[in-house]
């Protein structure tokens, strides 16, 4: 399983810009149909009060049509697989999640407009968790720990980030590719931290198909989506746990991935899971970090991180928005082995001393 220098797959590239763009095209229609939606069970959006500047709608344009570009690139140098986010279990599903999303949107925006975060607190599975995720991110009924909130996240995101939020994931396949090139994929263990519904897990497997993949999450309902998102494919091993405290031997991970999760996460926690993901990397071994823009990151673009909390449930986004991640990183051991920002993402890899 080394690798070897494959030749490019133009017309896959081509494939994947074109599927990217319909994907744009089809989400912007969601995201239209859904203010419709909310407007006439007459529900008003948020108004968002803003400081700092924000991007022109060319200027957001122009770095969507980068991010695609970046991504078709991925399927040119034959490191992802063309239109591979599409969705397992066909169009039927897909568009029964949809209906399923459009029909919470009034009781949504309710939750939105009364600031009403709490409804987790009905379910059993909040009993076992932490405060601090036992809470509606998102104002997602039953936060992260309900089996609708499971099946809806996906369409959410995506429609969110108007297509865009599996092409801002699949940013981390380069530098998995990067550390893999001429090692054997069989003796390569990877981890995913906070893996969710299984997104990234499924793009790397159908990637790297010989690696040892493991994804962690707090979530049974969650987990169990990733189940179902990943059958049919090589076996990945789910673990139900607290990324506070990964339960893994020291050192026993070439690579650790985690996406969108430490603006979720209170300050002294998202320390404690940074030497945790440090702890059982391997020397040598690379964490490829995928979340939030910072404030900073983007000249002009902070007015957007400025709305985000106010217009969804996300307690700890503002402090995220400006901690010192090199600073974390570098007291668990993590020494910076590149950066880079991806439309509304930031990609930083770092490397275990």
């Amino acid at each position: 399983m080394s690798a070897v220098e494959p030749s490019a797959d133009h017309l896959g590239m081509a494939r994947q810009l074109a599927g990217n763009m319909v994907r744009f095209g089809w989400y912007s229609a969601i995201n239209w149909m859904a203010d419709r939606r909310t407007a006439a069970a007459g529900h008003v959006k948020t108004t968002v009060k803003r400081e700092r500047p924000v991007p022109s709608c060319a200027e957001l344009l122009a770095d969507l049509r980068d991010l695609f570009r970046q991504d078709a690139k991925l399927v040119r140098d034959r490191i992802a697989v063309a239109n591979g986010a599409e969705p397992a279990a066909g169009l039927a599903d897909h568009l029964g999640r949809l209906r399923a999303m459009f029909a919470d949107l009034p009781e949504a925006s309710e939750r939105r407009r009364d600031r009403q975060s709490d409804t987790v607190a009905d379910l059993a599975a909040a009993a076992g968790v932490p405060d601090y995720f036992a809470q509606d991110f998102h104002f997602q009924k039953g936060g992260y720990l309900a089996d609708e909130s499971a099946r809806l996240y996906d369409v959410q995101v995506e429609t969110l980030f108007y297509g865009a939020a599996a092409a801002m994931r699949r940013r981390a396949l380069r530098p998995i590719a990067e550390f893999l090139a001429g090692a054997d994929q069989r003796e390569i263990a990877l981890l995913d931290v906070a893996c969710g519904t299984g997104r990234l897990l499924r793009e790397i497997r159908l990637s790297f198909p010989a690696m040892h993949l493991t994804g962690l999450d707090l979530s049974p309902a969650y987990l169990k989506e990733a189940e179902r998102h990943l059958s049919g494919l090589r076996r990945v091993n789910l673990i139900a746990a607290n990324a506070e405290v990964i339960p893994l031997p020291d050192a026993s991970q070439d690579i650790v991935t985690t996406v969108f999760l430490f603006h979720e996460l209170p300050g002294d926690v998202r320390r404690r899971v940074a030497s945790e993901m440090a702890r059982v990397l391997k020397p040598g071994g690379r964490l490829i970090f995928i979340d939030s823009l910072q404030m900073g990151d983007r000249n002009g673009w902070d007015g957007l991180l400025e709305a985000f909390p106010q217009r969804f449930h996300e307690p700890y986004y503002r402090g995220y928005s400006i901690d010192d991640l090199d600073r974390i990183f570098a007291g668990a051991g993590l020494v910076d082995a590149g950066s880079a920002t991806a439309f509304l993402a930031k990609i930083m890899v770092r490397r275990k001393i």
